[in-house]
């Protein structure tokens, strides 16, 4: 009797690790699909350049030393494009 109870526990315990390790095998199965569903649609889309700004120019005397300041900006923003 305490033979067959052994061999049932262990029969189970095995079982376990292998529904364990199936899904551990799924889960990675499925992340790997949703990484390359990721990858495939994110090549149908592209980024180019919306809009570019470009400001130059002087502002007031600084106090400390009498010179004029120069400002020079450029700014752009992008937008995606299938």
């Amino acid at each position: 009797m305490k033979y067959n109870t052994l061999k049932i526990f262990r029969r189970r315990r095995n079982a376990r690790k292998k529904i364990q390790t199936t899904e551990k095998i799924i889960q990675a199965v499925i992340i790997g699909l949703m990484l390359a569903l990721v990858l495939l649609v994110g090549c149908s889309y592209r980024m180019v350049p919306n809009e570019t700004k470009i400001e130059y120019g002087t502002t007031a005397t600084d106090s400390k030393n009498d010179k004029l300041q120069e400002k020079k900006f450029i700014t752009q923003s992008w937008k995606w494009v299938k």
